[in-house]
């Protein structure tokens, strides 16, 4: 299989056995530089939210500090889809190469940026080119890999994710603190730059051309649609309230496009998302099971920090670390689960015994209170990373699995985009219950002093915690406690529908799996060479 696919990758597009043997190091060649793409996609906020204090101390412009994050975000989740479809019609180096390049711009310029406006606007740059990395990623690895053995590779990819997460707050610091915050987008350009001359130089895939043109008006009412939707999901409840004009006026917005997108789709020449693809079941069931992993992820990395650095008494300094066994758990689960998935093509069995864990993990961490050690949290956290290990690759394989190579680009997307939008709401909804019931334990524990420290936030930083009276610090150790215990129940509660949707999944045979011959001798796997 490895020797058929290198033919392909450094063959222009065609198996060939001669090749055989002669590059042996073209696959790894050519991961290296999917991984190093989907590092800077996942690295990227990670660096740039422990740097975000430094950046408004030298550019001011304080009000707007969230739109550095949102603007990212919004360019990322509105073009995700886009450069899906991109890829499919015109071909997928082209569109890859295109994203690495406006990412790279992006982060240059933000580098460069002598304001908060300007730094926003740039970031919305690195947004759109981030919006391609990731998709581009998971469909190459779609296109050159068979899905039986797919799966090893996309096991791979996780454990970047992981170690993306784990080791951004700590990178950012340290870039931060030794060569200051411009660094922190500067880094992108040598890693990219690498990325970009081994994907020019190894991966030929051949170039494609369709005759229909871009679907503009449903790249239009897509891009509005989801952009009132992330609004909606990250001002509700901190810049408005939930039932404000403008929060409805958004959420009409985002219905009536999305509602017009889906209409438009049907009649579209080149659809940007074709609605065919959600008739196979385990597609749409995909897309469930990625939003609600999306959902729960997002929404745990959150909260757990948190809840360690204010109840337990960790230090701020290494954030990344304290998601080390959840996120650990994750990448050891992931890769156990691509290799079972590669050696058997069985993978059913991952969804279900992912959604089990995720849910029995999170009723778990709903149950810590002020007296729940690091050990005993570490192992609940365990338990929620395993689960998430057998949901976070394996969604994407059957997805693809699910589709027709010329829709590749347009699934890897789409499943992309609903995990975004999961952890979008993920953030918004547990962000609102905590808070308000942190709002409610600081006023019946604290009073009036309760209710006026937790009045603008009820996230508070390590120095504003350090500043409290040992009363209201108290407090705040049980409010937080009890806003944690009633996010992860929800958590548990959503966790349940991956295992209803799991359920329901149809284990179609991985395509590109072992055919014995004719003599019984061993099976030999046949690659899906008409990807290119």
């Amino acid at each position: 299989m490895a020797d058929t696919v290198e033919g392909v990758i450094a063959g222009g597009g065609q198996p060939q056995s001669e090749t055989e043997g002669k590059q042996p190091r073209s696959v790894r060649v050519v991961l290296l530089a999917l991984m190093i793409a989907m590092m800077l996609a996942m690295l990227d906020n990670m660096i740039v939210g422990t740097a975000m204090p430094t950046i408004v101390g030298e550019l001011g412009g304080l009000e707007h500090l969230s739109w550095v994050v949102t603007g990212y975000t919004l360019a990322t989740a509105a073009s995700t889809p886009v450069w899906g479809k991109i890829g499919d019609m015109f071909g997928r180096k082209g569109a890859f190469l295109s994203s690495i390049v406006i990412f790279l711009l992006g982060s240059a310029l933000s580098g460069m940026a002598q304001d908060m406006g300007q730094l926003i606007g740039f970031r919305a740059v690195q947004g759109l080119g981030a919006g391609g990395l990731m998709v581009g990623v998971m469909a190459i690895i779609g296109d050159l890999i068979p899905p039986r053995e797919r799966g090893k590779y996309q096991g791979m990819m996780a454990g970047v994710m992981a170690l993306a997460m784990i080791g951004g707050p700590l990178v950012g610091g340290t870039i931060t603190d030794n060569w200051g915050w411009r660094w922190a987008f500067y880094i992108n350009l040598p890693l990219g730059a690498v990325a970009l001359a081994l994907v020019t130089a190894v991966l030929h895939l051949p170039k494609k051309r369709s005759k229909a043109g871009i679907d503009y008006l449903g790249v239009l009412l897509l891009t509005v649609g989801i952009t009132s939707i992330v609004l909606v999901t990250t001002w509700g409840g901190t810049e408005y309230a939930w039932t404000s004009a403008r929060i409805m006026e958004l959420t009409g917005i985002g219905v009536a496009a999305l509602v017009g997108f889906v209409f438009w789709q049907t009649k579209a020449a080149e659809p940007v998302v074709p609605l065919h693809i959600f008739r196979s079941r385990n597609f749409t069931l995909m897309s469930v099971i990625g939003f609600i992993t999306g959902f729960v992820m997002f929404g745990a990395t959150l909260f757990l920090p948190l809840y360690q650095q204010a109840v337990q008494g960790a230090s701020a300094t290494n954030s990344g670390l304290l998601l080390l066994p959840m996120l650990g758990a994750m990448l050891v689960t992931s890769m156990v689960a691509g290799r079972v998935t590669t050696n058997s093509g069985r993978y059913k069995i991952f969804p279900i015994v992912g959604g089990v864990l995720m849910t029995v993990g999170l009723y778990l961490l709903s149950l810590m209170d002020t007296e729940t050690t690091r050990l005993t949290s570490g192992v609940y956290m365990a338990v929620v990373g395993a689960g998430m290990g057998c949901l976070m690759q394996i969604t994407m394989l059957v997805a693809q699995n699910s589709v027709q190579m010329k829709d590749m680009g347009v699934a890897s997307s789409s499943t992309t985009l609903f995990r975004t939008l999961g952890s979008s709401f993920g953030v918004a909804i547990m962000g609102a219950l905590f808070n308000h019931r942190v709002q409610d334990v600081m006023a019946e524990r604290a009073g009036a002093l309760g209710k006026n420290i937790t009045e603008k936030s009820a996230q508070l930083d390590a120095k504003s915690l350090e500043k409290l009276p040992a009363v209201a610090r108290e407090a705040y150790q049980h409010a937080v406690s009890s806003g944690t215990h009633s996010a992860f129940l929800l958590g548990a509660g959503i966790s349940v529908l991956v295992l209803i949707a799991a359920l329901f999944v149809k284990e179609v045979p991985l395509k590109g799996g072992p055919k014995a011959d004719t003599e019984g001798a061993d099976a030999a796997p046949v690659a899906m060479v008409e990807a290119v």
